[in-house]
Order: structure tokens, then sequence, then C-alpha cells
């Protein structure tokens, strides 16, 4: 805890900045949480607005009677992957609190507004900043001010660059964050791009005098190589700023689940995701996932890509399919929109040509389907009733409502998951109802549908179901006729090897909030 400005005591908030995207932020956050968790501290993840649209479902706290009335009433609500997982690395309960406002992109500029986890409206360019923006800080420090009432530490996460000159009097996830938060800042550099001293520097000139006072040190990400090579800059850097560089982490990914779509191929492109088991191409088996044009949710490969033996292949919508051991069509922010992409591509024939498994979940599920009623509500390019790829007698009504939930089932395998059996748990973000046209079987209950070697689901998250994850990859190498290989040491979770990393290459005295819970470091 902390003394803030007017004297009140209040949680220590660390900010973990960085001079651009993708630089490690997420990895840092999550590694600090968990280190703190392990020592019995208090945690809890925050980001006061993010840009994604790969959401969680997670619960939405009591508001308080200074709540607006987006606030009240919903049980459930979405935040962005991040935080659901930095949450998970701080063993706390994922809340709405932690991500108070999500902006998930639709394409030509237009995104979904979140506030506290439950879609406003949608917003063309260049109004967020005159329109919604006082609301959007309004909604983060409420949410900062519940979360300071419950844990000792917050360890928020900035976005992009925290130097955006342009953006310095409306930036919510750095300069407001930092400042209504009192936050002592961790500024992440990465490495592998060049120039990062430069870009560190930089960094620390354009931010405002306030808020570079309260930089507490630097962390050099994605280092290969001789730290004895860095040293010279290091002091130099260190002598010219006045702030420490904490340490270098090194090129090592712990797995944590992507945040953005920068990690994914573009449109057009071919890229393969796994393979890093030693296992040989021809012992492998290959899932193929159409690069969707609106593409969310894609995590929910990321369980079958660390499989041992499985590559998860993000393919141009134009690809032969033949080639391929499965069929994966994932989740949309524009599900119409992706339908039609499709059907240019002519990828209806392929797709009910294909012999092996498919699975559609969420977007991709109603794409599978026999059509799609009420296209209008979500897009500008079409109205009425859109022909599906024909291969789920489905009938998927759009409707203004979404639903949002978690969601728990009885499993009864088949088809592609045959051999799954138990309980799957996950989350739905979907608008549209389904309408089974002829009886099917529902392998997740009514979440699904299943015919022939088809699946179909409304369930996010489903391969992280160890149960189902293991009947389909077990399905898949029997089709191969291989013997599935067995479990690679995946070295502990994650988060520990996140916290891991953190723990051995830097020294986090200098950030005198976490020198207070981490002094036996």
């Amino acid at each position: 805890m902390t003394s803030a400005r007017d004297g009140t005591t209040r949680a220590t908030t660390i900010l973990v900045a960085g001079t651009a995207s993708h630089v490690g932020k997420s990895v840092v956050t999550a590694g600090i949480a968990r280190l703190l968790a392990n020592q019995d501290v208090a945690v809890a993840p925050f980001k006061a607005q993010n840009m994604s649209n790969n959401a969680r479902v997670v619960v939405s706290p009591d508001r308080d009677a200074e709540a607006k009335d987006h606030d009240v009433g919903a049980e459930w609500g979405e935040i962005g992957v991040s935080q659901y997982v930095q949450a998970r690395a701080a063993d706390a309960t994922p809340t709405t609190d932690m991500n108070p406002v999500l902006l998930k992109p639709r394409g030509n500029g237009e995104s979904q507004l979140v506030i506290h986890g439950q879609a406003t409206e949608h917003f063309e360019p260049g109004t967020y900043y005159d329109v919604h923006w006082e609301t959007a800080r309004e909604a983060a420090i409420a949410s900062h001010r519940r979360l300071e009432a419950e844990y000792d530490v917050l360890i928020a996460e900035g976005a992009g660059s925290i130097a955006e000159i342009n953006l310095l009097d409306r930036d919510l996830a750095n300069i407001e964050t930092a400042r209504f938060a009192d936050a002592e800042i961790v500024l992440v550099g990465d490495i592998e791009r060049g120039g990062v001293f430069a870009s560190l520097y930089g960094t620390l000139e354009l931010m405002p005098a306030d808020v570079r006072n309260q930089v507490a040190g630097i962390v050099i990400n994605k280092f290969r190589g001789s730290k004895a090579v860095l040293e010279p800059g290091i002091e130099e850097f260190e002598s010219m700023t006045g702030v420490p560089i904490l340490g270098v982490l090194p090129a090592e990914d712990p797995g944590l689940p992507e945040e953005d779509s920068v990690s994914l191929p573009a449109e057009g492109e071919h890229t393969v995701f796994g393979g890093e088991d030693g296992i040989s191409e021809t012992r492998s088996v290959h899932v193929a996932v159409p690069r969707i044009p609106f593409i969310s949710n894609f995590t929910d490969l990321e369980p079958l890509a660390a499989e041992p033996g499985v590559r998860v292949h993000y393919i141009p919508l134009t690809t032969e399919l033949a080639e391929y051991d499965a069929v994966v069509l994932p989740g949309s922010k524009n599900t119409v929109d992706d339908l039609l992409a499709l059907r240019d591509a002519d990828f209806g024939p392929k797709i009910r040509a294909f012999d092996g498994p498919v699975v559609g979940i969420c977007g991709g599920y109603q794409m599978l389907g026999d059509r799609i009623e009420n296209a209008g509500i979500e897009s500008t390019a079409v109205e009425g009733t859109v022909p599906g790829l024909g291969v789920l007698p489905v009938s998927t009504t759009f409707s203004a409502e979404k639903a949002v939930s978690r969601t728990t089932c009885e499993v009864e395998g088949s088809g592609p998951i045959v051999d799954a059996d138990g309980t799957a748990s996950g989350y739905e973000i979907h608008m549209g109802d389904a309408r089974f046209l002829k009886p099917v079987a529902h392998p997740l209950e009514e979440t699904s549908a299943h015919q022939e070697a088809v699946l179909g689901t409304y369930l996010h998250g489903l391969f992280e179901n160890q149960s189902v994850r293991d009947a389909f990859v077990g399905t898949l190498f029997e089709r191969a006729q291989e013997s599935a290989p067995e479990q690679s040491d995946r070295a502990g979770s994650p988060y520990e090897r996140a916290a891991a990393l953190l723990e051995t290459h830097l020294e986090l005295k200098a950030v005198t909030g976490l020198w207070a819970h981490l002094g036996s470091q």
C-alpha cells in the first residue's frame, strides 16, 4: 500500500508501459503478477482501455451507487484476453473491472465500444475521442477505485507506446492511468526491432514531465546473445537518463495466449503454428484455419498448436483443402462479411467436398449452416437472408441482442470428438440464435450441432478442455494412420514460465512498490 497525493492510503499500482506495440508488455505484466501471487500478495491486473477482438467472458461485479446505467444488471461481460490471462497468473477471479473499456474493431475503421463488459454501440472513425472518451475515462477510474479497495497491488498494462505525442491529452491506457493511479512505471523496449536505446531514450524525452518522473525502471526484452555486449550501452544510458535498467530478458516465449491479430499472417499469406516439438512433418497432423478477414478469438486454436505433432495452418481462402487432416473455421467479428468472403473465394464447394473433420466455432459455426437470416443487423453489405456454406442443417437468425455468458455443458462425444466425455467449459459471445432444420446430434448440448464429420458450436475455449482436445487430436492421428506422440514436457504453466523468466533476469528492487512485496528476491 502507498500514500496517494491526497494523503489517503491506496493500493500500489505498477504500470507496465512500452515504447511500441508488441514489445512484451503482456509477458512482463503476467510474470510480475505470478511472482506476487507466489508470495501470497493480493494482486490483480488492470488495463484501462484495450483494443482487441480476442475477448473472454468474465463476471461483472456488483456496482456501487455511483455506477452508470450501463453497468447495472449484467452477470457476465467481456474483457480482453490478456487481462483474463493476467488474472489467472495473479490467482485472481477475472472481472470486467480489470479491463473496463474494450474496443472491438469491425473493419472500415468502425469499432464496437464495450464498457464494463457490456457492448454499448458502434462508432465511426474519429468520433471516439469527441463523443465517448470522457465516459470511458470515468469507467476506468471507477473500476480502478473498486480494484484498489480489494487488492494490495495492481499491475496495469499500457497500450502501444506511452509516448504518442498526438494522444498525450487522451491516452487512457498509459498517461491517464499513470496519473489517476499514481503509478510507478516499468518501461519495456524490444531490442529485436533494433535501436532499443534510441527508442527508450526518445520515449522518455517525449513523455510529459510528471509522468516521466514516475518511471522507476526499464526492461530490455527479446535479446539474443551475450548480455556483456550490451553492458557499455546500459551504463551510458543509465548515466544519461538517471533511470535504471532492471534487466535484459532473452527472446523466450513462455506460451501465453496472443492478444492481437498482429501475431497472425496477413490475409493471403500462409503461416504455420506449432512445430517446435521435434516431431517430423510426416508424423504430424495438419489443421487448416481459413484466414477470414474479420477473424476473432483465434486464441481458440492455441491449445491445438501446443499439442505435440499438431500443426495449425492459417491459410488463404483460395487454398485447396485436400492436403489437410482437418479444418477449423474460427470466430468472426463480422460473420456475414466473412461468409461473403468465403463464398467469393469459392470456399463452399471445397468444404463440402472435404472428407475430414470440420469444426466451426461461433461465427464459424454460423457460416457452416444453411443460412443466416436478418443479415443486415450485422452487415451493411447485404440484408435479409444469406446462404451459408451448407454443411450443417442450421439456420441462424440475427437479432440486436448479444449473448455473453460462461457455459459448462455435458459432453456426449460424437463426430470429430467421438471419444470425449465428462463436461466442457468455455464462454459464449455471439449475436444470433440457431434453429435446427432437421434432427442432429448435440455433443455439447444445445450449444452445438453435429452431422457426419462436421461439428459446430458456440463454445469458445473448446480445445482448452482436455477431454475434447484429446478426442479431436486422436481422431486426426487415427485418420492419418499415425500414432499420437507422447505429451511433451511443457515445463509448467505459462504463468510460471513468465515468472521464472523475470525472476532470473530482472532486478526489481528499484520499483519500490514491488520491492515492498518481493524484498526477498
